[in-house]
């Protein structure tokens, strides 16, 4: 296995080399939902996101946001829901406003429908997220449909169910509950966004789920079972049809011990055992339940960091495991998508434990750049293998041939010094291979068209 990944920063130098390979075959989304929904920060935001190359946003669409009166237990009177015009009309500004501004930019957007929903569509109506009404939910998904038809390309369904804030219950009786109530919401939501013409070729993406389970969470490949009418074994059941989506979400969040980390359970899926996914996701397919081939798109994922002392790590070690995940999704040839969730961090708390929230940010939460801020524009993933260490890297922002010069220092010592200048592949992909040297770290430097030098963190293996 070792040799295995020795192998794979060179592969990833090679085998896309001879076409603009990567450059279609992975793109990378952005989420940042605090600033892209204000009207104050989501011009800067958006400039940003485009200065480091990325071309598509996330983001969630929260049914009770949308809906009127989303905390009653009736529904109003004579209320359309499949008909835009039957919302409130200031309820639409703010995602009117992001996908205004994104398409000026030529940045697409995926709008994930999900809840919490309004009280009115549940089940027993007594909160916002135990058993949703799947017909209530095909015409929301179809007003959206109308209304962002012609300006939204992909689409996906409900984030998370496999967690309780965003879908209940998700056990009975012991059993997983919430796969089967997911599958009638995504067959509702795609009815409904596909009653709208223009969206006949939209890509509509299946599961967004979360990396691991527990008594409360429905781990992501029992979940993947449950939805698809899958036994243990794989077989299908026969009362099920098979689903049609256009890819598979996941979240591929990992813990502090890093992108490598191997979880215990077997139906988790972090960033490092990617493979038990697709596997998994073949294994369905050969059953008749999805699509063969289906890509994965990581949808959302981060590297939480302090002020957060309970999972987050040092700022320098978010670049280095950052730009480690994002190599693994990138040699990987099933995944269409990775991601970077949040821009900022999210403000500390006022009660409880004060970074209960997520800290994986490229800015903290007062807007100060960290590391990984440069990191993101030009990744550099480090590993150490025997007396190696093999680089990879990434010039986000120019995605063609280009140069790149690799510094080092050793620790102790305060001057960079040239490795090596690099030509990239013609979709902006580098690799390199040299000798360990105890304490050694690297950095990136790249030149612009315009003759901006721009300059990565310092990082190392870990």
């Amino acid at each position: 296995m070792r040799k295995l990944l020795l192998t794979l920063p060179l592969i990833a130098l090679c085998a896309w080399a001879p076409t603009a390979g990567a450059a279609a075959r992975q793109t990378v989304t952005f989420e940042a939902p605090r600033e892209l929904l204000s009207g104050s920060t989501r011009a800067a935001t958006l400039d940003q996101i485009a200065g480091f190359g990325v071309t598509r946003v996330r983001q969630l669409v929260y049914w009770r946001d949308f809906a009127p009166d989303p905390d009653s237990k009736t529904k109003p009177a004579n209320f359309d829901a499949s008909d835009p015009a039957a919302y409130p009309a200031d309820k639409w500004d703010n995602l009117d406003g992001l996908i205004a501004a994104a398409r000026e930019r030529n940045i697409d957007v995926t709008l994930t429908l999900t809840g919490p929903v309004p009280k009115w569509a549940t089940k027993g109506k007594r909160d916002n997220y135990t058993e949703p009404d799947a017909k209530e939910f095909q015409a929301f998904a179809t007003a959206m449909g109308k209304r962002y038809g012609d300006a939204v390309n992909m689409w996906s369904v409900w984030n998370e169910p496999n967690q309780p804030q965003f879908l209940r219950p998700q056990y009975k009786g012991g059993k997983p509950a919430s796969p089967k109530i997911y599958r009638k919401l995504y067959q509702a939501a795609e009815k409904g966004v596909r009653a709208t013409p223009s969206n006949a070729q939209d890509t509509i993406l299946i599961a967004e789920t979360s990396p691991r389970g527990n008594s409360n969470v429905v781990a992501p490949l029992a979940f993947l079972r449950g939805m698809l009418c899958l036994d243990s074994k794989y077989r299908m059941a026969k009362s099920c049809a098979k689903l049609t989506p256009g890819g598979y979400a996941h979240h591929a969040y990992t813990t502090s011990a890093g992108p490598r980390w191997v979880p215990p359970k077997g139906d988790d899926v972090t960033i490092g055992v990617l493979p038990r996914l697709t596997t998994a996701i073949d294994k369905a397919a050969k059953a008749g339940a999805l699509p063969k081939n289906l890509p994965v798109h990581l949808t959302e994922f981060g590297i939480q960091t302090e002020p957060d002392k309970i999972s987050g790590v040092s700022l320098e070690r978010q670049a280095a495991y950052l730009s480690v995940s994002e190599h693994i999704a990138y040699v990987n040839p099933r995944v269409a998508a990775f991601s970077q969730y949040l821009m900022s961090d999210d403000p500390p708390r006022s009660s409880g434990y004060k970074y209960g929230g997520f800290e994986s940010g490229l800015r903290d939460a007062d807007g100060k750049e960290k590391p990984a801020y440069n990191g993101f524009r030009l990744p550099l993933a480090v590993e150490g293998y025997g007396n190696e260490d093999v680089l990879w890297g990434l010039v986000r922002p120019h995605r063609s041939a280009t140069k790149v010069t690799i510094e080092r220092r050793i620790t102790g010592y305060k001057t960079w010094r040239a490795l090596k200048t690099i030509d990239t592949t013609t979709s902006g992909v580098y690799a390199l291979k040299t000798p360990r040297k105890k304490g050694q770290h690297y950095r990136v430097k790249w030149t612009a068209p315009d003759g901006t030098t721009y300059t990565g963190p310092s990082v190392k293996s870990y």
